[in-house]
């Protein structure tokens, strides 16, 4: 019999994971549909993709506020004014979105032009990134709502918002970049035109539930204070700051792949999105196990907070593992499935994805910790240890070791890893010492 203990931890995590599979199995259809376009189409929506999140990334922040925020005062007894954070995210997150959507249209040609000097890469993907950021007020408004859904513990609801919006996402994949049902055949700009029309449908399915349960939370009922919105702003300011640097760290890493060839571009597109069949799951752990870290901090229990951590890590990295030895061990037939016309490249890939699933013990350790501490209000210290590792040490050396000193892909994905992993026992060290405890009030 499972124990009640592990039983709630599946209970908020599976729906959670589920969400994350199905985000992969969207990028992956996505990268399966792109890829019969080839290579030019690939590499311009994995730059683009990339682009796109870090745009999108800057604001991501509001998701762990308001998530921290609903957590504490649940466990506090004050589920009345569980969405009062809600709120305060929603307001930054229509005007802030909007900012971005104006500048990502007239941006985007820019953006590709210091990326890559492929000329074709550049016209494709610059169409991709404006309809991709067009839609951006909408896609940072669902980072608020899921952030609010998964504080409360009710994680089933952000489960089914996605479920729709992925759905949508592969019906208008199909139609509008190959041209079927009488949809026009846009190619990759149909592709990031599909995802934003989802993200379109996501938005006025959260605001539907929001209507309907807002009240028992506050939503509707209690005022804001500038408390609330000082803290907050407080939270989600350095947790968009780390994920916008980030995935500025990404683009960059896409930078550096464009300077070895398009070929390598294309492949690491490709193993990304293999990767984060791994890792996702692994995120999925640690924002249930924020919820409920979270709400024993509002209770003032401390060691139930860590005793929670721990479950989930033990629960967490044997799955984990599991994963990463199925993706290390099956590495040609994964990569056969995207790169099927390309013998090339899926040879160069072996190895690299061989190298990914054997990290995941130790990369998934440190994936979890760090959502439970952020999404715990520890945002600060987070940003600062991540951002000195990333980019004070592992894109200096990724740069020389790619450019000046001629190293390949397998080069580039082995110092990935390893940056991964040294972030990693970063964050082992940081939850050990407990004094993201103290750092975590909101």
């Amino acid at each position: 019999m499972l124990s009640e203990r592990v039983k709630t931890i599946f209970r908020l995590a599976l729906p959670i994971i589920a969400g994350m599979c199905s985000q992969n199995i969207l990028n992956t259809v996505d990268t399966a549909f792109v890829g019969s376009l080839g290579q030019t189409a690939l590499g311009a929506v994995g730059i683009g993709g990339i682009a796109t999140w870090l745009c999108l990334s800057s604001l991501i922040g509001l998701s762990t506020a308001v998530q921290a925020y609903a957590a504490r005062r649940i466990g506090e007894g004050l589920t009345h004014r569980a969405a009062v954070g809600l709120k305060v995210a929603l307001m930054l997150a229509i005007g802030l979105g909007s900012v971005l959507a104006v500048a990502g249209w007239f941006g985007a040609s820019q953006v590709f032009a210091w990326m890559v000097d492929d000329v074709a890469v550049q016209q494709v993907g610059t169409e991709y990134l404006q309809v991709r950021l067009a839609a951006a007020p909408f896609s940072v408004c669902i980072f608020a709502f899921s952030g609010f859904y998964n504080g409360i513990g009710q994680s089933r609801r952000y489960l089914a918002v996605l479920v729709i919006m992925h759905s949508s996402n592969v019906l208008l994949d199909w139609m509008l970049i190959f041209g079927n049902l009488g949809a026009p055949a846009l190619g990759a700009t149909g592709a990031g035109l599909a995802t934003s029309l989802s993200q379109v449908i996501g938005f006025f399915v959260y605001v539907a539930m929001v209507v309907r349960d807002g009240r028992s939370y506050g939503f509707f009922t209690e005022s804001l204070t500038h408390t609330d919105a000082k803290n907050v702003v407080k939270v989600a300011l350095p947790s968009s700051l780390q994920q916008g640097t980030y995935s500025a760290g990404f683009l960059t890493i896409f930078a550096i792949a464009a300077a070895i060839g398009t070929q390598a571009v294309a492949l690491s597109h490709v193993l990304v999105n293999l990767m984060l069949l791994c890792v996702l799951p692994g995120v999925g752990f640690g924002i249930a196990g924020a919820t409920l870290v979270g709400q024993a901090l509002g209770r003032g229990d401390r060691q139930q907070a860590l005793s929670w951590g721990r479950d989930i890590i033990r629960i967490g990295v044997v799955i984990m593992i599991g994963l990463g030895l199925i993706l290390a061990l099956g590495g040609r037939t994964w990569l056969s499935i995207f790169l099927r016309s390309e013998p090339e490249l899926i040879e160069a890939g072996i190895v690299p994805l061989m190298i990914i699933g054997l990290s995941q013990g130790l990369d998934s350790i440190g994936v979890m910790y760090k959502q439970m501490m952020m999404r715990s209000g520890d945002t600060a210290a987070i940003f600062r240890i991540s951002t000195t590792i990333q980019w004070g040490l592992f894109l200096p050396v990724l740069w020389i070791s790619c450019t000046q000193l001629g190293g390949d892909v397998l080069t580039l994905w082995a110092l990935l890893m390893g940056w991964r992993l040294l972030d990693s026992s970063a964050m082992i060290l940081r939850w050990r010492s407990g004094r993201w405890v103290e750092a975590a009030q909101i």
